[in-house]
């Protein structure tokens, strides 16, 4: 009996692990279909971020050790966004930055407000990470070439078009 029942989890897990493969995939693509950006950047944007962690969390401090902020989930949105997005009515409170699809959602935002202050290019790709702050040129630069990495290392996927097309446009 004990062994039936370690088949039936075990088969319970791989198929809860298969099945959230396409759910992620769709927030992936629906978020890039709403906001015209490549679901495959978004999820190399996730990637690095997270490692496609939803309960990713990560606390930025700065150089005597006090909080200035939160990142929380897959895109490791930061918690300078939470006061707009319960506004809109998009969450209410932190926790909700942890369900995966809305955290995605939420990323492609972020990253489309973005694209409309400084366009549509990699360093302002690297915004997303490293703000706007003209000092921040390099950080941006590094950002945007590590995602371009992991981008270039995730298979292709059909979807719409790419908005942020080739590593031109720096």
């Amino acid at each position: 009996m004990w062994r039936g029942v370690q088949t039936v989890m075990l088969l319970a897990t791989v198929m809860l692990s298969l099945s959230s493969f396409p759910a992620r995939a769709f927030c992936f693509e629906a978020a890039g279909a709403k906001y015209g950006i490549s679901p495959r950047l978004l999820e190399a944007i996730a990637r690095g971020e997270s490692n496609l962690d939803p309960y990713a969390i990560n606390v930025n401090r700065d150089r005597k050790g006090r909080v200035k902020s939160t990142d929380y989930g897959l895109m490791q949105i930061n918690s300078t966004h939470i006061p707009e997005l319960q506004a809109m009515g998009v969450i209410r409170s932190a926790d909700d930055l942890y369900r995966p699809c809305l955290n995605v959602q939420t990323g492609a935002w972020v990253l489309a407000k973005h694209f409309q202050v400084c366009g549509i290019t990699w360093n302002c790709l690297g915004s997303y990470n490293a703000g706007f702050r003209a000092d921040r040129h390099e950080t941006r630069e590094h950002y945007a070439n590590r995602i371009w990495r992991i981008y270039n290392r995730l298979p292709a996927i059909a979807s719409t078009a790419t908005k942020v097309a080739g590593k031109g446009g720096k």
